[in-house]
């Protein structure tokens, strides 16, 4: 049977408020600081991943739970209007739409999320006719979801039964421990950390990313390490390959991990290799942080292939 739709991404959604850049240190008592912008966006690292394929062409679907208040329903009418097909986002009546405030600083970042609806969502909220009808199946912040972490084994096996492909982008753990992940392992096709995340991952064995992506590939699924100003990394348990960064001045990095994670994607759905398909990926996440937000930058398939063939690297 055709496949409906070309992605099917899983996870979290939420608005974030991005306020900063930080001049000084963050000061309490009732102390008010002034920074030079502040805005209201879409975010989440699965809602910004599945923006990122839409942008690029793709035909996205999108599986979580927001609450039923105002921040839900700005949530679900920012995915429709970039091209996001909803219909499986669940508005939950008890318990709130998740909110994270992004204090930035010079090039760095502090989040803080109020989780909500993310310690509900489930595998239930995953339509099962959806897991049949998707090419590839990318979910993303695992730790910030438990029941839906103990959910995906099965979810991505189901997928896969189907036919599909599938990746997972865990994201930062709070509780640093970084565990628990063998069962989802085994069934992701494609494992996207950055290189922090994949050295948490691997476990003190890994001093570099370079380590970090041979460990964790050896465990089954392609690992592509974002890697900064340094550009990113890919082995497949046999060779590592590598992109370098593409040379921007960023206005907000917010996300940029998730567009690159659109670029990977949608470059292999296009037939790419592993390796033409991580300088796609490195040239969305660097052309994302030309604005504010992690979703106002995404670039056009067409935006990439041209930025492409002006530094010379492989198109096809």
């Amino acid at each position: 049977m055709p496949h409906r739709y070309d992605l099917l991404v899983i996870g979290d959604a939420n608005p974030d408020v991005i306020v900063g850049p930080l001049t000084e240190p963050l000061a309490f008592g009732q102390h008010e600081q002034l920074v030079d912008a502040g805005s209201l966006t879409l975010g989440g690292s699965a809602a910004i991943m599945a923006c990122g394929a839409a942008r690029l062409g793709l035909t996205v679907a999108f599986a979580g739970r927001v609450g039923d208040d105002d921040a839900g329903h700005y949530v679900r009418s920012a995915l429709a209007a970039r091209g996001v097909d909803t219909h499986a986002l669940r508005m939950d009546p008890a318990l709130p739409t998740p909110m994270t405030v992004v204090l930035t600083q010079h090039d760095d970042r502090a989040l803080l999320t109020s989780p909500g609806t993310l310690t509900a969502t489930s595998g239930a909220d995953v339509p099962a006719g959806l897991l049949a009808a998707a090419r590839h199946v990318h979910t993303a912040s695992y730790f910030l979801q438990p029941r839906l972490a103990a959910d995906l084994p099965d979810l991505l096996r189901t997928a896969r039964s189907h036919g599909a492909t599938t990746s997972l982008d865990t994201q930062d753990d709070p509780a640093g421990t970084w565990s628990g992940l063998e069962a989802v392992l085994a069934e992701t096709d494609i494992l996207l950390p950055n290189a922090a995340e994949a050295r948490g991952l691997a476990g003190p064995g890994a001093r570099t990313p370079e380590e970090a992506a041979q460990l964790l590939a050896a465990r089954g699924p392609l690992t592509v390490v974002k890697n900064g100003a340094d550009g990113a990394l890919c082995h497949d348990g046999r060779r590592l390959s590598s992109a370098p960064a593409l040379p921007v001045r960023p206005v907000d990095t917010v996300g940029a991990g998730d567009s690159f994670d659109a670029g990977f994607v949608a470059a292999l759905l296009e037939g790419r290799t592993p390796d033409e398909a991580l300088h796609h990926a490195v040239v969305c996440g660097a052309l994302s942080t030309r604005a504010h937000g992690g979703t106002p930058a995404q670039p056009t398939r067409e935006d990439v292939l041209a930025h492409l063939t002006r530094t010379g690297a492989p198109t096809s």
